[in-house]
């Protein structure tokens, strides 16, 4: 049995690169995970939770208050206008302006915040600040504060979307 050697010198070699590459290509793939961790801020975490945590009871009373004033609202969309179609059963008045949030699930950076003024007979009108697509989380209240309606809206439908007082939150 003759033992063959080779006067090659180790990098010359092909099984200590293969062996090393195996380690060298986890310590990329850290470095580049690290690097999009922190770049992608996608605001999953806030920096306040516990303060929120204490306004969820004022924040039921707003939903309960637009219950009582039996709420209803339809949020339409063409191009980046808006259109909001609000009606109250009973005497409510409703407010001259009205805000309405759209917030995305997991970006934070995307959100929008729009201001819908009155053209009468609960009809309201906006403008987005840019194209949404997806599904976006949907809040309009009135400038006091006193009521909210929330929904979950995928903008890329054709169908409006409805917005009714949940009391039971």
């Amino acid at each position: 049995m003759t033992l063959r050697t080779s006067n090659k010198p180790w990098y010359k070699e092909r099984w200590p690169w293969l062996l090393m590459a195996g380690p060298a290509i986890v310590i990329v793939a850290g470095v580049v995970t690290t690097w999009l961790a922190v770049v992608s801020n996608d605001g999953l975490v806030t920096d306040d939770y516990y303060k929120q945590g204490l306004a969820v009871n004022q924040t039921l009373k707003r939903d309960h208050q637009a219950s009582s004033l039996g709420l209803h609202g339809d949020v339409m969309r063409a191009g980046l206008n808006l259109r909001l179609l609000l009606r109250a059963d009973g005497d409510a008045g409703l407010p001259s302006t009205i805000t309405l949030k759209l917030a995305h699930p997991t970006r934070a950076g995307q959100d929008q915040l729009i201001e819908l003024t009155s053209d009468g007979q609960g009809l309201y009108t906006g403008k987005l600040s840019a194209d949404v697509a997806g599904r976006w989380l949907v809040s309009i209240e009135d400038p006091a504060g006193q009521w909210r309606l929330q929904g979950d809206w995928l903008a890329d439908s054709e169908e409006p979307l409805s917005l009714t007082a949940r009391a039971n939150k």
